[in-house]
């Protein structure tokens, strides 16, 4: 009997150090060092955002489109795979810009929460409100004014700006007096420098098309915290 009692603790304790291995494995930990090795970034919410126009007038604000307003990756990723499977190629065909625009491929594009609560605040603030896009408007129109007017229930909407090319953005926002740009791409926030307004970070979500992942917070912006979604 002792001997059958001596074994069975043996197995217990060989299964115990095996199970403390194995968890040791799947928690590495991590050193307050390395908690704190992060990149400074000027975190923000759209509450502090709202806060910092407190007194301001009305004024003009612009959004970039995908990743930013709307998770867009499905169209872009219809697109790849219809067009230009093993490449990038397809950004570049009339031919796609045309199918997505003119077949509201839009509809299936996700709004981002974030962009609800940033439109919402500046139309109740009085501010007018741009979109502008890099995307190509394709030869057979554009259907994605319409498509962002019903994701945000949107009543009175400019036409959604296509500039095709970063110089053009600039150009526009100068042009508008705009006085805060949000977007996702470093282009987005170069572009608002360039043009020497505001510009604020919306982040990319993980799971987009579009790589690599950016650097938030790269130029000094301030990022939106949970902007993902």
């Amino acid at each position: 009997m002792r001997k059958s009692f001596t074994a069975v603790s043996a197995l217990l304790l060989l299964a115990g150090s095996a199970f403390a291995e194995d968890v040791s494995n799947l928690n590495p930990g991590i050193t307050t060092s390395e908690l704190l090795a992060t990149a400074p970034v000027h975190w923000v919410s759209v509450e502090q955002i709202e806060a910092s126009l407190e007194g301001e007038a009305p004024m003009a604000v612009g959004f970039d489109v995908d990743d930013t307003v709307l998770y867009s990756s499905p169209c872009f990723y219809y697109g790849k795979m219809k067009y230009s499977p093993a490449s990038e190629e397809y950004l570049g065909m009339d031919a796609f810009w045309t199918d997505i625009h003119t077949n509201n491929c839009d509809q299936y594009s996700i709004p981002k929460e974030v962009a609800r609560k940033l439109i919402d605040m500046h139309t109740a603030r009085g501010d007018e409100i741009f979109f502008i896009t890099g995307r190509t408007r394709g030869s057979g129109g554009e259907t994605l004014t319409g498509a962002i007017k019903k994701a945000f229930g949107i009543e009175k909407m400019n036409d959604v700006v296509f500039t095709a090319s970063s110089e053009n953005k600039v150009e526009f926002l100068k042009d508008h007096k705009l006085k805060i740009y949000y977007g996702d791409a470093d282009s987005d926030m170069k572009a608002a420098l360039a043009a020497g307004i505001r510009p604020i970070r919306v982040m990319r979500a993980q799971n987009s098309t579009y790589k690599p992942e950016p650097k938030n917070g790269k130029f000094g912006e301030e990022v939106i915290a949970n902007s993902t979604n």
